[in-house]
């Protein structure tokens, strides 16, 4: 259990780590386009939402087809489980909000990165 244990925070840890990486070469990308959108009056409060409502639509998609996957397989685990059902409502709802909020934050770092570009360097770049 302690090896399985260590596998899942590893897991969880590439996990964030991929969702921090691709938002940040998104952000990057669209340095320019987040420049424009604040030269033109976007509040910083206005990206740092747009660059979170991106995020947390891909991670609400992960977890949606991830926990019907999980429920399709608890057959295979059922044997390894001790004094907890294999589809134990506690055990999905505190899974599923830790790894949203975990997701959410890994979210969080990039979008603060763009909502602090300035919009005349940005424009000024290409």
């Amino acid at each position: 259990m302690w090896l399985m244990t260590v596998f899942g925070a590893v897991a969880l840890l590439l996990a964030a780590i991929g969702i921090f990486g691709v938002l940040s070469y998104a952000v990057s990308q669209r340095t320019r386009e987040i420049g424009i959108r604040m030269a033109l009056g976007a509040r910083p409060s206005d990206v740092l939402g747009l660059v979170v409502g991106q995020g947390s639509r891909l991670v609400a998609l992960g977890l949606v087809f991830g926990l019907a996957l999980a429920l399709g397989l608890t057959r295979l685990l059922s044997s390894l489980l001790f004094q907890v059902g294999s589809a134990d409502p506690l055990t999905y709802t505190v899974l599923v909000l830790a790894l949203a909020g975990i997701a959410l934050l890994a979210c969080y770092l990039p979008a603060r990165q763009a909502s602090l570009v300035d919009p005349m360097v940005s424009i000024r770049y290409e």
